[in-house]
This record gives C-alpha cells, structure tokens and sequence, in this order.
C-alpha cells in the first residue's frame, strides 16, 4: 500500500476517527491482497463500469459446460445450464447462482446494473420483459468480467469473508488483522444506500453505512465463529449507535452476513451473551454492496504507532 509523508501520518495521529479528511478511495488492485490482478482493460470494466465491444469476448460463443466465475475475486456467479445465446453479443444468462450478483440503479437512470455481490465488480446489466426465455430474465456480462471454470475441473480454492462493525473501523482493524488465520483485512462501508460513498457523507449519518472491517480468512486456519466471538469480545456490543465517545449510526454495533451459516453463528453468538445477562445491541443483516475506505484510514494504527482508544478486550464467553 502506498505510504504516506510522515508529517501527514503525524498530523492524522493528533485526530480521532471522527475527522472529515478529504482524500483517494481505494482503487488499486494492489490495496485488496484477496483480489486477483487486473490489466488495464480489465480494469476499465470491472472497475470503472467499462463495456467491452460486442461479439469480441472470449466467453460469448462458450457452450462448455462449467460455471462462470468473477475475474476479480473468483466468486461463482452463473452456471452453465443457464447461459443461452441472446444474440446480442455478450454471453446471456436467464439466472444467476443464487446470492451472487447483486442490482443497483445504473447511473443513466434507465437500466440495472448487475456486480459481483462479492467484491462488487462491474459484470453488466440485467433486463426482463423480453421474453427470451422461459424466466424472462437476460443477465447482459462482459466476458471480460469472468473466468471460466469446467465442470471437470475443481473450483478455484477461496478464502472466505467476514463484515464487522464496531465503532471506529480503526480500532476494529487493529484487531481483526492480528488473529491467527486472517489473512488480509480492510476497512469501509456498507450498510447504506448511497453508492460509492465518501468518509465526510457518511459522517453525515444520512448515507445509513456503518464503519465496516472487511476481514479475509482462511478457514482451514480460524473459523468464522472465532472472528465473531473476537468482534463480540473488542467492542461494547450493548451500546446503540456509538462505541466509547464515537456518537452515530456509522459507530453501530453490526455484523454483515454472507450467508445463512454466518447468521446462524451470529445469532446463536447473541443468544449466548443474552443468557449471561448482556443486552445485546448487534444488528444481523445481510452484506451488501460494501465500499472500501480512503487510504489514509487503511491500517490506520500501524501507520501512525497508535491504539484504539474504544476498543478493549473483555472476556465474554
């Protein structure tokens, strides 16, 4: 990750995490370690919501088959059997595997735009009503967008992904990113409504995000209960709407769940502690679209030397 001068690390570190610098989003590749590497043509689509030409992608005329997979995370996304010729010069799908491609209003007002709900890569559009197919449904992808997997060979091997947030995402981070078996963390937004959104807008309260770890892990290596049981054990999760002298609904106290197997760890987690007499405040809701933060706030205490000042150990289980 790009360092900054060490003045502006000093002044960062004289400031709390309720601060409205202004800076960069993360968009290099380099600042997510999960992500595969991307040319610049690919990035032109992935990332900044590029088209490729038509009848020019190497998945188009596909009729192997196999499953799709994002190129930037290799999340699965369709499986073959739902892939038909739409004739319009991206590869068609009537349906996707079920959880993984998300729609959002397309900036022009006029179509739905379709990403990859795990990493939120660019894939395309969606458009129903045109009676191609017995769902009615044609998912419009940029072969560019994806990798091609057959059925006879083994899905890429894939870490998996947590959400967390509990207060300043700093202190959270300063956590997550030292326990065993995590493999790379980052911190930003989700939550909310608003696309893309900056740290001085979700100050505001009214984008609805809340600060956010994103956490990588292996699980061959910890398990998703365990990083739960630490988000549990380094923040209050009694409070509503703050976490020590942090005040708003961006400090809630939430867990993000990528599945039905992470909401049950969570709530059972909740069940427990509400048994020993905490009066759990947590939300349990489903991940969205999640937004990485500015530089300046990734890895935010090992930059400037410093420690969370809302976050504290307590044993609770």
């Amino acid at each position: 990750m790009k360092l900054y001068p060490i003045l502006i690390f000093l002044a960062l570190s004289l400031t709390g995490c309720s601060q409205n610098q202004a800076d960069k989003k993360m968009t290099n590749e380099t600042t997510h370690p999960w992500y595969k590497m991307l040319t610049a043509e690919e990035e032109q689509v992935i990332l900044f919501k590029g088209t490729e030409a038509p009848y020019t992608g190497k998945l188009y005329k596909n009729e192997v088959e196999g499953t799709y997979i994002c190129r930037r995370c290799n999340a699965p996304l369709y499986a073959s059997a739902d892939k038909f010729d739409s004739q319009c010069g991206w590869p068609g799908f009537d349906d996707e595997i079920k959880g993984a491609v998300v729609r959002v209003p397309d900036a022009d007002g006029r179509r739905t735009e379709i990403l990859c709900a795990n990493c939120g890569a660019h894939l395309g559009h969606v458009f129903e009503g045109e009676g191609l197919t017995a769902k009615n449904t044609r998912h419009c992808v940029n072969s560019i967008s994806m990798d091609f997997v057959k059925a006879c060979d083994s899905l890429p091997v894939r870490f998996e992904i947590a959400l967390f947030a509990s207060g300043c995402f700093w202190g959270t981070e300063h956590y997550m990113k030292r326990a065993n078996g995590v493999v790379a963390t980052d911190v930003g937004y989700t939550g909310g409504t608003t696309a893309n959104p900056t740290y001085k807008q979700v100050c505001t309260g009214l984008t609805g995000h809340a600060e956010t770890v994103r956490v990588l892990f292996d699980p061959s290596m910890t398990s998703y209960e365990t990083l739960a049981r630490l988000f549990f054990e380094t923040h209050d999760p009694t409070q509503v709407d703050r976490q020590g002298p942090d005040v708003g609904t961006q400090y809630r106290s939430a867990i993000f769940y990528q599945n039905d197997f992470q909401k049950e760890v969570a709530e059972k987690l909740i069940a427990l502690l509400e048994a020993k007499g905490y009066d759990v405040e947590t939300e349990v809701t489903k991940a969205g679209i999640y937004w990485p933060a500015e530089l300046y706030h990734q890895d935010y205490y090992d930059k400037t030397g410093g420690n969370p000042y809302c976050h504290f150990f307590t044993k609770r289980f």
